[in-house]
């Protein structure tokens, strides 16, 4: 049993509205999951981060939960569930689910109970609290998706906090009886199969107390790695809302609890003003196992310089030196890597294959989003379709989450690229995402999809580029160099054939790479336009 199996594996992040409909519903579930776990094994995957399943009124799309313990009809039943573990199991493919304590739906019965009245059994499970004298919320903290975080309930007559949507209540954990039940609803899925947690807005678990207001962000940078523009939310130093001292305790009931499943594994989200910290924090000592912060999801067509990744490990190292870090550059929540940082190449098959081979070569546990090894870009879905309520709320000026939650395009020149017999699907595939189906891909011997499967493969022969070291070199913001181990990585990040000179004496067979023209024992290397490789270093 190797209990640190996460270290050397590659995650692969399924958002199950969009994977795959087995049922004609127009929106993905567990058995469309089950269906094409051979092609993650084949694609070389070990480790699968489910999104949200559990019962929910989908007003965030199951980061909602109406209830712990049920599989949303949406999404199938506990027996599917249960048939998908086991596949999953025979396949050699781990699943962690993507658990969401910090806060729950309203229509979860411990809200309904909490709200009916101040002297129910649940009265203290959310965060509950007085208006001013002049009837204002209690004070001056935002929610992530605009507005304050306070929503008045008038059978109270009083503010609940919700970080998030009104209809996601937080909980109060300064009840013991939250941390206990939350820990047992961890209990519930370790023993049903699950082998660990995506641990959801992490740090958002405990308040302050005391409902300090707020200090003012005098840094000038107001928003996070999506929307630019200044908003309310981002105009706060968020020092009594989230990333609270109380949550090291509490981590440590998480671990003693994670300790009796040998096997389990813990990823937590973590979003903070200074993550770094926060990572190093949530996982020094035996905490969490590993953390992930939004560092290079960041920028919206902004060309990938070295110094961005350089940077990331800076912070990382004088933050949290002992951490094991997790990387993603796209996720559910974020602008398609292949858009963002591909800016005019967007979609190329040569900027996917060198983003693909820079996430899967920088120390720490890789987690490649649904679609990234097919180079899919960024979607534009047109207002009148658009279902993330932080897009709407936000439009034009941002559309939302939806462009990068769009269907899996699994054969071209079927309905909706196979992904569902329904009139529509939940969201519309674009055009572009059709050329790039998987099934165009497998026949493909140069796709992205191909390169990525032979990649990974290439990646689990190499122990340098799975525990080994990372030591950047430095030449210039447009070339990317690194060793791991003993292997020189090399990474032409502009548009533009190029040549270095490095220290080194080098084997001169490139050992995996895309784009390369030459290399010379004596160090030389000669790059083309967003060209990259790998060389042994012997000296």
């Amino acid at each position: 049993m190797d209990k640190d199996w996460w270290k050397k594996a590659v995650f692969y992040q399924v958002y199950p509205r969009s994977f795959q409909d087995s049922t004609g519903s127009g929106t993905g579930d567990l058995a469309g999951i089950s269906n094409h776990l051979e092609y993650l094994r084949e694609l070389g995957i070990e480790g699968l981060w489910i999104s949200p399943f559990l019962s929910s009124p989908q007003k965030d799309f199951g980061y909602d939960v109406s209830d712990y313990r049920k599989v949303d009809p949406m999404f199938g039943t506990t027996e599917e569930y249960e048939r998908l573990i086991e596949k999953a199991a025979r396949l050699d493919i781990k699943i962690i689910m993507d658990l969401v304590l910090s806060h729950t739906s309203d229509k979860h019965d411990w809200f309904v109970e909490s709200r009916s009245s101040r002297d129910n059994s649940k009265s203290d499970w959310y965060v509950w609290a007085e208006p001013k004298e002049d009837g204002t919320p209690p004070n001056n903290w935002q929610s992530v998706f605009g507005g304050s975080a306070w929503q008045y309930d008038t059978r109270r007559e009083q503010y609940y906090l919700h970080n998030f949507l009104k209809e996601q209540p937080d909980l109060n954990y300064h009840n013991p009886d939250v941390q206990q039940e939350c820990l047992d609803i961890m209990k519930y899925w370790l023993d049903k199969g699950v082998s660990g947690f995506r641990l959801d807005v992490f740090n958002y678990l405990f308040h302050d107390e005391k409902l300090r207001d707020n200090p003012p962000n005098k840094t000038g940078i107001y928003r996070s790695e999506q929307f630019e523009k200044k908003e309310p939310y981002g105009m706060q130093m968020h020092v009594y809302d989230r990333s609270r001292p109380e949550m090291i305790p509490f981590i440590a009931r998480v671990r003693e609890l994670l300790d009796k499943y040998p096997e389990a594994m813990t990823l937590a989200e973590l979003a903070d003003d200074n993550s770094y910290k926060i990572v190093g924090e949530y996982t020094s000592q035996g905490r969490l196992d590993t953390a992930y912060n939004t560092s290079l999801m960041g920028g919206i067509n902004k060309h990938l310089k070295s110094s961005m990744i350089e940077d990331a490990f800076a912070e990382l190292d004088k933050e949290a030196k002992d951490a094991w870090p997790s990387w993603a550059f796209s996720n559910h929540d974020v602008v398609r890597v292949a858009t963002r940082w591909g800016c005019e190449d967007a979609g190329k098959p040569q900027t996917a294959k060198l983003f693909m081979a820079i996430l899967l070569t920088l120390r720490g546990t890789a987690f490649i989003y649904q679609g990234e090894e097919l180079g899919l870009p960024e979607a534009n879905i047109p207002y009148e379709k658009l279902q993330d309520p932080w897009g709407i709320y936000l439009w034009p000026e941002w559309q939302g989450r939806d462009g990068c939650r769009t269907p899996m395009p699994w054969t071209h020149d079927r309905k909706h690229c196979g992904f569902t017999e329904a009139d529509e699907p939940w969201l519309p595939i674009p055009a572009s995402h059709a050329t790039r189906a998987v099934d165009l891909q497998e026949k493909d011997t140069d796709s992205v999809l191909n390169f990525t499967k032979d990649f990974i493969a290439w990646r689990k022969s190499e122990d340098g580029l799975t525990l080994g070291n990372i030591v950047f070199e430095d030449f210039g913001e447009d070339i990317l160099v690194y060793k791991r181990g003993k292997i020189l990585c090399v990474f032409n990040l502009r548009d533009k054939a190029t040549q270095i000179t490095t220290n080194h004496n080098l084997q001169e067979v490139n050992l995996f790479g895309a784009g390369l023209t030459d290399a010379s024992s004596s160090g030389g290397i000669s790059l083309g336009a967003f060209g990259f490789g790998f060389f042994r270093i012997l000296d």
